[in-house]
């Protein structure tokens, strides 16, 4: 009796353990939502953390997927996609014991945990990383009859090819998806896949995607009108036959008959009427849109125009620049301005184009760079260098650039006995950062967000042109990555150039 009353106990316990693992982790979702509602990423994040353990206790696979999921997106939003990474793979090795456990497959939660990752490698542009992922997600949908999820893949397929620079085979990716649609009538998701089309031309800068993308949406608008026409003529003349057939089998039923037609009659105007109205709509739309197209056209040629027509005038001065007494200080800073622009206009103007990329040893690197500015620091000021000894693939040459330009900056303005240092840390699988610190004036706040803008204030050209800072953002954009000045360092200046390989 007492081994029986025991054994009760026990299992009274576990279930109640579960239970409750199960009411915390349903609360703590409800929360992360609100927060997520609110903007309150971190906190967000951390619920959802949270929840994800909770319900991984209680082994509700799908609620701890959703919450992984919910979560990976808030780390890699900050760029921690090491730690997306981890969390999902947790949550994955958790969901194949179960399976084995339980012998049976979960192949939705899988295909979610997939496209998650697919999405990060999207965004860290790894097109192998993110082609893997996408066939993994294929291979979990597999003899599982879920319309929505095969749809959700074909649209994934679509924008994986159009991002990838694939065009044709996105063409014949949003080809069957808009042919799913149509078989589902639903026209309102094809309009919405063109225009999500359209935002990720417009987000990659493809000027030729954007055009080819406007056009074929105003063949499908011009289009579904008849489309839809030929749908409602089709069922009008269906009711029309069926009430003609009424007509002849119920000759004597004349007043009914007269009914039947004056109900139709009156249907009829109120569909033509709707259809004007909607098709008065539908030319409004089509005429902004153009419009719309029209206007980027002409502001991408204006840019274009005006980056030519500032490296002419620069290209002018030269001649004239050289005539003048090359000693004089305003002479050498028209000089160097005049180069200056030159070379901010060839990087403007060929951002799509990738450097090349060496295997160099970091560590050496970084200290011969760091050597280079020995001979101008002022007396007293320590220099030190912080990077590991391993190799990665950089290019070297406007890498080089940056870091010089940043650390002579850096020399200028730190005082006697001051500090200056260069950094090297990985933050992920296939992102790394290059930073430099010193502790001298720093920046003042009222212009931090000017000095990556070229020409946004009228400078004297002898103490500077303010184009080193704008030259070198580019070039970090074209080497796939970004410069930034950390606001939170206030001890100095600290600069963070962040690659991503």
């Amino acid at each position: 009796m007492k081994i029986y009353s025991a054994i009760v106990l026990a299992v009274g316990i576990v279930f109640g353990g579960a239970v409750n693992a199960q009411t915390n982790a349903n609360k703590m979702m409800i929360d992360a939502n609100k927060n997520l509602d609110a903007k309150e990423y971190v906190t967000a994040r951390y619920r959802y953390v949270q929840a994800c353990n909770a319900y991984l206790t209680s082994n509700n696979m799908p609620g701890a997927v959703k919450a992984a999921v919910n979560a990976s997106a808030l780390y890699h939003r900050e760029n921690y996609y090491k730690e997306a990474f981890e969390l999902l793979g947790r949550v994955e090795m958790s969901l194949n014991k179960l399976e084995q456990d339980n012998g049976r497959p979960m192949p939705a939660e899988h295909y979610d945990l997939n496209k998650e990752r697919f999405k990060m490698y999207m965004k860290l542009k790894n097109s192998a990383r993110a082609r893997e992922q996408l066939d993994k997600m294929e291979g979990n949908l597999k003899g599982l009859s879920n319309d929505s999820l095969m749809t959700d893949l074909m649209s994934e397929q679509a924008g994986y090819y159009y991002t990838f620079g694939q065009n044709d085979r996105g063409d014949a990716a949003m080809k069957k998806l808009i042919a799913r649609y149509q078989g589902q009538k639903d026209y309102d998701k094809i309009a919405e896949c063109y225009r999500n089309l359209i935002g990720t031309a417009l987000k990659s800068g493809n000027s030729r995607l954007v055009a080819r993308s406007y056009d074929n949406y105003m063949l499908w608008t011009d289009s579904v009108n008849k489309i839809k026409s030929n749908e409602e003529l089709a069922e009008l003349q269906a009711k029309y036959n069926s009430a003609l057939k009424e007509i002849d089998e119920k000759e004597s039923a004349i007043t009914s008959r007269k009914a039947v037609i004056v109900t139709l009659c009156i249907a009829l105007a109120i569909l033509a009427a709707a259809l004007v109205f909607g098709a008065i709509i539908l030319l409004r739309y089509i005429a902004l849109t153009r419009k719309q197209k029209k206007a980027i056209i002409v502001a991408n040629e204006h840019n274009e125009l005006k980056t030519r027509f500032i490296s002419n005038i620069s290209a002018q001065m030269e001649p004239t620049l050289d005539t003048l007494d090359q000693k004089q200080p305003g002479v050498k800073a028209l000089h160097e301005f005049s180069e200056h622009i030159q070379e901010l206009s060839s990087l403007e103007s060929s951002l799509g184009e990738a450097y090349e990329l060496q295997d160099v040893n970091i560590l050496n690197f970084c200290e011969e760079i760091m050597d280079g500015i020995r001979d101008r620091i002022k007396p007293g000021v320590t220099l030190s260098v912080n990077a590991p000894k391993m190799n990665i693939k950089i290019a070297p040459e406007p890498l080089t650039h940056v870091l010089n330009h940043l650390l002579n900056n850096a020399a200028l303005y730190t005082p006697e006995g001051g500090k200056i240092s260069l950094e090297f840390k990985k933050r992920g699988a296939h992102t790394h950062q290059f930073i430099v610190t010193d502790n001298g004036a720093g920046i003042p706040e009222e212009i931090r967000q000017q000095i990556f803008r070229p020409f946004s204030e009228v400078r004297n050209l002898t103490e500077g042109d303010g184009l080193g800072l704008p030259i070198c953002s580019l070039m970090a954009i074209k080497m796939n990555g970004k410069l930034s000045l950390d606001d939170s360092f206030n001890h100095g200046a600290r600069f963070v150039l962040e690659l991503h390989s």
